[in-house]
């Protein structure tokens, strides 16, 4: 995707009134193009293969087949594409196997649209948004469970990697990042880089699900 090319975005919700609100939220973005609608995680997958999308907006309670099975199997089939999980309140259990399934973050359904569209853009250029609220639910979730590995995992990061992974999980981006910490974009992006390496995983939303898991931040932070 070229910085002129719009954002191709597939809109996947069983619902048609929200199908019909995102859509029309979204034609009013520039540098957003809408190139299909979906009512279940088979018609997503379908439309995957037929439209090219960059971002998949997904809801996870569906008939036929739900939005962690779609999520799956697109970025199983189509890595590039980036899932976009929309969610509610009321969805916590649904949250850690849509994040193991490949999802790139998570957005709630009453988002306002500036906050839509700069998720939509964020998750187009590889990054990962988590919202405030539903952050606060995978801290809520993880802290009932032990945390075995967190101090094997904690030694392995220096004190920045450890500033840096708490904001990574709050779902910051690196402009984010870096304007709290008072870096460059260029020096988060290293942090980041050695984070991802240091606790095994591919990406940050792997990353942020494990720091929320093992205690690697507070949630007071």
């Amino acid at each position: 995707m070229s910085e002129r090319d719009p954002i191709r975005v597939l809109i996947c919700d069983d619902q048609m009134v929200v199908r019909m609100g995102l859509r029309a939220i979204l034609s009013t973005a520039p540098g957003i193009e809408v190139v299909g609608e979906a009512r279940d995680g088979s018609e997503a997958l379908a439309l995957v293969e037929t439209t090219s999308p960059d971002v998949v907006l997904m809801d996870l309670k569906m008939p036929v087949s739900n939005g962690v099975e779609a999520t799956a199997a697109i970025r199983e089939r189509h890595p590039g594409v980036g899932v976009l999980v929309l969610t509610t309140y009321d969805a916590d259990e649904w949250v850690f196997d849509a994040i193991r399934a490949g999802a790139s973050g998570y957005l709630l359904k009453d988002t306002p649209r500036e906050g839509l569209v700069k998720a939509i853009e964020g998750t187009a250029a590889g990054e990962t948004h988590v919202d405030p609220a539903v952050a606060g639910k995978l801290f809520r979730q993880v802290a009932r469970g032990p945390a075995p590995a967190a101090t094997a995992l904690a030694a392995s990061l220096s004190p920045r990697e450890r500033e840096v992974l708490a904001l990574l999980a709050r779902g910051l981006n690196n402009a984010d990042i870096a304007r709290r910490l008072y870096l460059s974009e260029g020096t988060v992006r290293n942090y980041v880089s050695a984070i991802l390496s240091k606790l095994d995983v591919s990406d940050r939303t792997q990353a942020a699900v494990l720091a929320l898991r093992h205690g690697l931040v507070d949630e007071k932070e």
